[in-house]
């Protein structure tokens, strides 16, 4: 009995787009027929690890392309694990149908068509590129169950497709491709032949054209090959395939060895960070096989939680066919695979970080969080880590500029031992930060941390080869025999108030702002900003940033605030508490003050706030008599703390924030930190040790 069903209206549009548009890549549905037919041989090669009881158990895994000119046909088989009814109508008939919305997106978006090889596969949408050549396509598939029944699923690329009984001695899948008029040039042989070496070479099963006894492919897995004998564009054909990325990769590691344990590995660093939803990779981890045979599409136990970004294969000769899952994560070959290829990455990017500085900052400004996410998890490899990290500083105005630690630490000035930083939420504001008035006078470069993980990164960062790192906000830090003081860094500065008209000044800002601060005092440090907030919380002043990326309830913590008694705005505070202590605009300029150093700090919860205050306080220096003016009776922020949930400005900052802070031991680090504080040259890199 034959049933018909009809297309989402997505791939309705889709289906339309490829029957009636004209590709100068047309030959690319072969490659991604190819690549389909090669995953069924994969899953069916897995499943008969554990389960001998398959239908037609001893096929031979294989791929065989049929041409057939008299009848203008084309036929894609294999042995793979095959279909059933249902794995039809859901493989074929709807499964696509997110990537075929995005495709025809692009095809509309793009200017003079664009181009198939960049799009089918990006979209997810591989099998529907058939329809390019095909008038019509007869898809018979007979499951691996034993008890089975081959079933067709039909479609001429309309609206509708059916499904019905068939006939097919042994398992696996047939694609029939009735092709079109004008592309009869897919029944020649040499043609096919010409594709699959161009685009399919690799494919670990062979590949047989027509009557061919010997297989088309070489048949050698790209990693188990040499890597001097491998082109780059097959390099990057690969990685196209693996993760469905059209830009070429950062960089690229081949390596394969023969002792102490046998292996290959190739392994890629992306283009971007941006995951995309639409790629095959819908999970970390590696593709782990052992001797040819993928038994694991994600593993996660051979790379740190910090490298997961990592895309590519690992191939092991020591690692047991019938192994299962759970104990291959115990297998003594994992660890010591995990403790190579991490050594390998990082001793890669460390000597590029020295010999191309430019090319690694390209991957730093990518995938930096996963280092410095692996600086505060791995503490085995902080060693390793911390020389790849680099900030923006004040050395720069531009947020192009980037200095090493190491850098930083060879060029301080004299006297000092310690290493200064400061955290903010962005270069333009962290630049102006009132903390830097000290450093900038006596010639000390501050390290700027302006990315959200950094204060995460701080809990595995407390020095640097025995150099201390410190907030710049540190109320304790005593700068005097460090560095020299410029001749003319007061030559602007007005006396300081008396202390006498200071006792006053105090007590206003304390009696405003009350318990928001835990105190009010001079500042030794400030030259061109009026006041600051200086923390005395022990190296926990920035939990709040941690607990905040991570969506969770926190405070705005209390913190003191120091005044500049030579700033003009602080002179002329006090000449009008001194002349009219019941002046109605003090109260208000004391919250603006405050609020000022809240912004400072990346700490005010609500900035929008402080739009009505300063309206009027603008009125009121533009000429319109105080008396005229009304204050708002409540001139207090209202919010105090930031609860799981509500939204702020560091929320909707970057949408690859959650990079490095979903996983579960980033969260576990965070919270034991908060328990603490409660309790007190080449663009590739091949690697060959075999001893052959």
């Amino acid at each position: 009995m034959t049933e018909t069903f009809t297309f989402q209206a997505e791939i309705q549009q889709l289906l339309d787009i490829l029957v009636h548009s004209l590709y100068t890549e047309r030959e690319i549905f072969l490659r991604e027929l190819i690549s389909n037919a090669s995953d069924a041989l994969n899953r069916i090669q897995f499943e008969q690890l554990t389960n001998r009881d398959v239908f037609d158990a001893d096929a031979e895994l294989k791929i065989h392309i049929k041409t057939d000119a008299e009848n203008n046909t084309l036929t894609v088989s294999d042995t793979g694990i095959g279909m059933t009814r249902d794995d039809l109508a859901q493989n074929l008939g709807v499964i696509a149908r997110s990537g075929a919305k995005a495709f025809i997106e692009a095809m509309k978006d793009s200017k003079n068509g664009a181009s198939a090889q960049d799009v089918i596969g990006q979209f997810g949408v591989g099998f529907y590129s058939v329809f390019m050549v095909a008038d019509k396509v007869r898809v018979v598939s007979r499951s691996h169950h034993p008890d089975g029944q081959a079933f067709a699923w039909e479609s001429d690329g309309g609206e509708t497709y059916t499904i019905e009984e068939a006939e097919r001695d042994h398992r696996g899948t047939d694609i029939i491709i009735y092709l079109k008029d004008d592309a009869k040039e897919f029944t020649s042989a040499w043609k096919i032949k010409d594709i699959i070496r161009r685009h399919s070479d690799y494919i670990a099963f062979p590949i047989y054209v027509d009557d061919d006894e010997e297989p088309t492919n070489k048949q050698i897995a790209i990693w188990r090959r040499p890597p001097k004998e491998v082109e780059d564009q097959e390099y990057e054909d690969f990685y196209r395939m693996l993760t469905l990325d059209f830009e070429p990769p950062l960089h690229r590691i081949h390596m394969r060895a023969d002792v102490p344990m046998q292996f290959y590995a190739l392994l890629y660093i992306p283009s971007s960070s941006q995951l995309n939803p639409l790629s095959p990779r819908r999970e970390p981890g590696l593709k782990l096989y052992a001797r040819k045979v993928l038994i694991d599409e994600y593993n996660t136990d051979l790379l740190p939680e910090y490298l997961n970004f990592v895309q590519g294969v690992v191939d092991s000769e020591d690692i047991p066919l019938n192994v299962s899952r759970e104990s291959v994560q115990a297998n003594r070959v994992m660890v010591n695979l995990k403790k190579t290829l991490t050594n390998k990455i990082l001793g890669e990017l460390n000597r590029m970080a020295r010999k191309r500085r430019d090319h690694y900052l390209k991957i730093y400004e990518q995938f930096g969080r996963y280092i410095k996410q692996g600086v505060a998890i791995a503490p085995e490899d902080k060693g390793e880590l911390e020389s790849l990290l680099y900030f923006n500083s004040t050395r720069s105005n531009s947020p192009q500029e980037w200095v090493s630690l190491q850098e930083y630490v060879d060029d301080m000035v004299d006297g000092q031992d310690d290493i200064y930083y400061i955290v903010g939420d962005d270069f333009s504001s962290v630049r102006r930060s009132p903390h830097l008035d000290a450093f900038r006078k006596r010639g000390i470069e501050v390290l700027y941390f302006t990315d959200p993980v950094d204060p995460f990164m701080l809990m595995g960062l407390n020095d640097y080869r025995g150099h201390k790192l410190r907030s710049a906000d540190e109320a304790d830090i005593d700068l005097r025999d460090v560095g020299k003081a410029q001749d003319d860094a007061d030559e602007m500065q007005h006396e300081a108030i008396t202390d006498e008209a200071f006792v006053a000044l105090r007590q206003r800002f304390v009696d405003v702002l009350g318990e928001r601060v835990k105190g009010v005092r001079e500042s030794n440090k400030l030259t061109d900003n009026p006041a600051r907030l200086v923390s005395d919380e022990g190296g926990q002043q920035h939990l709040h940033r941690i607990q905040r990326l991570l969506d969770k309830d926190y405070e705005i913590p209390v913190r003191t605030l120091e005044l500049n008694l030579r700033h003009p705005l602080i002179h002329n505070l006090s000449k009008m508490i001194n002349a009219d202590p019941e002046n109605k605009a003090i109260n208000p300029l004391i919250e603006q003050v405050f609020e000022t150093t809240l912004l400072q700090e990346g700490l005010h919860p609500d900035p929008a706030s402080m739009a009505t205050r300063l309206n009027i306080l603008m009125q009121a220096a533009t000429g319109t008599p105080l008396s005229n003016l009304e204050f708002p009776e409540d001139d207090t922020p209202v919010i105090v703390s930031q609860a799981e949930g509500e939204t702020d400005a560091d929320d909707e900052s970057d949408d690859d924030d959650a990079y490095a802070v979903e996983d579960a031991e980033f969260t576990e680090v965070a919270a034991e930190a908060e328990a603490d504080d409660t309790d007190s040259d080449d663009d590739e890199s091949t690697e060959d040790t075999s001893d052959d």
